[in-house]
């Protein structure tokens, strides 16, 4: 009897790491250093993401799934006598895989990409966008106040259809940031500059 007791004790604490292992390191996307700056053709946009991913994410990307993160900016205005005016909304996707043949990360955006040979390579580079054209450059007063908004997210409509199902019903696939939101003057804002950050530069937002 003392030992069925003792295995069923190491089995709760076995069951209990496990349990508390789930949550030790959650998959997480957060928006730091939103900027806008002017650029030669319209308004640009840099930022920061802090983006980790979990164990089963980790282990999705090494068995060769690949994963697509959606970074979405809104632009509004305020009316007094209506709704709020949206005055621009932009998508850039891009997609994380790996490749068993070649042991290297491949991180894409349109028909650009890069290759790395670990994954916290390439998501350091995902983290950081750079010089993304949000709008045009008349598009915007340069006397009115605006209202941005700005998030990543991992976009499992994009996976395959035997991966959507379970993935939608799991709380380990759902990785999305909080909406990043600031208020902009144009006639504020600085001229984009050079920047030594090596990125993938987004290949030219849907314009969704």
């Amino acid at each position: 009897m003392h030992c069925c007791r003792s295995q069923l004790r190491a089995l709760l604490v076995g069951v209990l790491l496990s349990f508390a292992a789930s949550f030790a390191w959650p998959a997480d996307i957060s928006v730091r250093h939103p900027q806008l700056a002017i650029g030669d053709e319209g308004y640009v946009l840099a930022a920061d993401f802090n983006l980790s991913l979990n164990p089963r994410l980790e282990d999705a990307v090494a068995r060769g799934v690949a994963l697509y993160f959606v970074v979405e900016f809104e632009l509004s205005r305020s009316r007094w006598y209506w709704l709020d005016e949206q005055v621009a909304a932009r998508t850039q996707s891009f997609q994380l895989s790996y490749h068993a043949l070649t042991r290297q990360y491949r991180l894409s955006s349109g028909a650009l990409h890069q290759s790395f040979p670990s994954l916290d390579d390439a998501l350091r580079i995902l983290s950081r966008l750079r010089n993304w054209q949000v709008a045009e450059k008349g598009g915007l007063r340069s006397d009115q106040t605006y209202f941005a908004s700005l998030r990543m997210r991992l976009d499992l409509t994009q996976m395959p259809k035997t991966f959507q199902v379970s993935a939608l019903a799991n709380r380990d696939w759902n990785l999305s940031a909080e909406w990043a939101r600031w208020q902009f003057t144009p006639a504020d804002l600085p001229a984009v500059g050079a920047s030594g950050a090596t990125t993938i530069a987004p290949a030219g937002g849907d314009g969704r």
